[in-house]
Parts: structure tokens; sequence; C-alpha cells
């Protein structure tokens, strides 16, 4: 047509949405166990565990009695989801409603990216990161909390008061979206995030009785077969250790000597992670416009390389914060990014692929577990050293300043 202009769908986006479409279609058909994915039933927590809660919490209680609720008390809102499609039985709601969630987060990646300065590396990250992690992350509502945790960040410093709300409420889920904080300058940010979550907290408390029992059940865990520490046990077992494997706390857990003082040296190595994170904060000098995403990276990430636990589905949580830095042409993350979607696809090899020989402490099991942590931590100390080198000891790169805001002139705001 004449005077007509036709715009040209690109191919590299058309690409993206049809593998994006042909991974999630393929994790639908594992979960719905159309086809067997190999390793043991990875549904069994949906079709159990939760099931189990939800007519615990849809009667106005939480489940006191159940030491492996080890949850605040807003996660009572993602077990309870499924009920909003009560066409379905509960496992398939809730498998329907994770792949909403993964939906939502590829959504806001894709729109993203296609702002001005931005890239859709991201989205791609997004896309490669879930189905690496195989059907375990449908199966757990962790990627509920992500779709929360990416939307914050995106909000950013444009927006801080929804940042600062939605931080808050996903940490009254799943307390790890707290660590989104820690590059957030301005003072709405926060401010937002401690009413939000003192709000949820209150409301709880005063509704539904033993909304905080999860407290005790918390710090009673010990050392994860998968675990970075775990690895001692794993080597020791084979030069005669008598400990064992035991299902404790709602995870397989090492129990026999020496496990205390693993568990307790795993603590003092997230205090130390901690501490070199909270001098970074004091020592920045600049906040570029993707700081925000890459503390958050950096700080989740020594989080679940130094946790007790590391559960296979802790990764989507570093996949959807390593795909909003990565939105950002600027950002450095992308080596530690690539690192972590190596190790998704470690991980569903050792769960729950292998997963036999990683109870049984076989060399096959602790060769996967040991490449698979090997490259968390290799991950965690290049992302930090790039956060440290772009906003402490580099010289500031020559950008427009309202791209490059100072601490200045945000905590002012």
């Amino acid at each position: 047509m004449t005077g007509t202009r036709r715009t040209r769908f690109p191919f590299g986006v058309a690409v993206l949405l049809g593998t994006w479409g042909l991974t999630r279609l393929g994790l639908l058909l594992f979960v719905a166990k159309v086809y067997v994915f190999p390793g043991p039933d990875v549904t069994s927590d949906v079709s159990v565990i939760y099931h189990g809660w939800y007519e615990v919490l849809s009667r106005g209680f939480f489940p006191l009695h159940d030491v492996t609720w080890q949850y605040p008390p807003a996660a009572a809102l993602a077990i309870l989801s499924p009920g909003l499609l009560p066409f379905l039985d509960y496992p398939h709601a809730f498998f329907v409603l994770a792949f909403v969630a993964d939906l939502v987060v590829f959504g806001l990646l894709l729109y993203a990216g296609s702002r001005s300065g931005r890239t859709l590396r991201g989205a791609w990250v997004w896309m490669i990161g879930v189905p690496l992690l195989g059907p375990t992350v449908y199966a757990r509502y962790d990627l509920m909390v992500t779709a929360v945790a990416v939307a914050a960040l995106l909000a950013g410093s444009r927006h801080p008061r929804v940042m600062g709300a939605l931080t808050g409420f996903g940490a009254m889920v799943k307390v790890w979206p707290v660590l989104l904080l820690l590059g957030a300058v301005r003072r709405r940010a926060w401010a937002w995030a401690a009413m939000t979550a003192a709000g949820i907290a209150a409301l709880f408390w005063a509704t539904m009785p033993g909304a905080f029992a999860f407290l005790a059940f918390q710090r009673d865990r010990g050392t994860e077969v998968e675990s970075l520490g775990a690895l001692v046990f794993h080597v020791a077992r084979h030069h005669g250790w008598n400990g064992r494997v035991l299902l404790n706390y709602g995870s397989v857990e090492f129990v026999g000597h020496y496990v205390d003082e693993v568990s307790t040296a795993a603590l003092v190595l997230t205090a130390l992670a901690f501490g070199w994170l909270l001098l970074w904060r004091l020592r920045v000098k600049r906040f570029l416009p993707h700081t925000l995403a890459d503390a958050a990276f950096v700080a989740v990430l020594m989080f679940i390389t130094t946790s007790r636990v590391i559960s296979p589905q802790y990764l989507v949580w570093l996949v959807g914060i390593a795909a909003v830095c990565l939105c950002f042409r600027a950002s450095r993350m992308l080596v530690p990014a690539v690192l972590v979607l190596v190790a998704c696809f470690v991980t569903v090899l050792e769960f729950p692929t292998w997963f036999g020989d990683v109870v049984n402490s076989t060399w096959l099991g602790i060769t996967l577990l040991a490449l698979r942590n090997g490259l968390l931590v290799v991950s965690s100390v290049l992302a930090a050293r790039e956060l440290w080198r772009s906003t402490v000891s580099r010289p500031e790169p020559e950008l427009p300043a309202q791209a490059a805001p100072t601490r200045e002139t945000l905590a002012s705001s």
C-alpha cells in the first residue's frame, strides 16, 4: 500500500519468543508427567507437602507442628494461590501459576530490554536459565518470589516507592528479596520496604496464629547434602566418617560428628560475606544505572554460596537477578551470569538426575557437587570484583549526569 509504513518484527525477537514457548511447553509436559524426567519425582513437594499446607492454611492457621514450614508469613499466599483456579486440582493449578509467573518475568525483561540504552540479553538469560533447572523450577514457589524481585529491580530508581513496596512484600514471602535494597540509595525505597513488611507482618500476626514459628525451625537446620560445606562430609565418608544422611527439617542433611562445626563455619562465611557487602556500601563512590541490579546479584550470590542449604530452586533467584543486570548494556556481569547458567545445567544433573549418587556420596555425585559449587564460588568472586571496580576503584566513566547519579544527589531525594 502506497504511503503505508510497514513495521518488521525483529527476527531475533521472534526466535526468542519461539524458543521460550517450546522450552516452557517441555517443562509443563514434565511436571504434568506426560513425559518422565530422570531421577526422583520433583512434583511431590507440590502434591504432598504444599497441598498439605494448603489444607491447614485454608482453615486460618499456620502449620505449627510441621518443622518443614520454614517460611515468612506471606508465603501462605503462594501456597494458597492455586485456590484461584478451582477448576483444576491443586498440583496442576500450581504448575499453571508457576508458568504465569515465568511469563510475567519474561514479559518484563522483554519490555525493559527494548528501551533506550538497554539490551535483550536479560531476556535471553531468563529464557535459557529456567529450563536448564529442569521441572523442579515449576514445582517450587521460588519462581513466584523471583517474579516479585525482578519487578522490584526493574522499578529501580525511577519508582523507588514501587520498588520498596515490592521488596518488602517479597521479603515477607521468602526473606532473600531484602538483599535487593543493598544498592538502593533513595530513602523512599527503604521506607516503603519497611512499611510494607511491617504491615504484612502485623496483619498475619493479628489474624493467623503461628505466623513466626518458622524462625525456630529455620534456626535448627543443619548442613544440607548439596551445600558447599557438605563436600567435607561427602569426601570424609570415603575415609571412615560414619555420619548419616537423613531427611531433616525439610531437606536431606548430614547428621553426625562435626556437622554442627561445619554448619557454624557456613554461618561465619555468610557473616564475612555480609561484612564485605557492608564495606562496599560504605566505600561506594558512584551509583551507575546498573549498580542496583549488580549489587543485588552479588549479595544473593554470596548468600546462596555460603548458605548451609543450596536447594536447586535457589538458582532461579540468581537467573532472575542476572537477567536484570544484563538488561543494561554497561553491566559487566556477563561472565558471572554465564557461570550461573552453567551451574544451572550442572544442578539439574545432580538433582534430580543423579541425586542418588549425591546422597550416597559416589565420586560422580561428589564431582557434580564440586563443579556446581565451584562455579558459584568463582561467579561470586568475579561478580564482587566487578562491582567493586565499577563503583569504588575504577575512574568514573564519562556518562551524562542523569545516567550516573552520585550518592550525594540521590541521597537527598
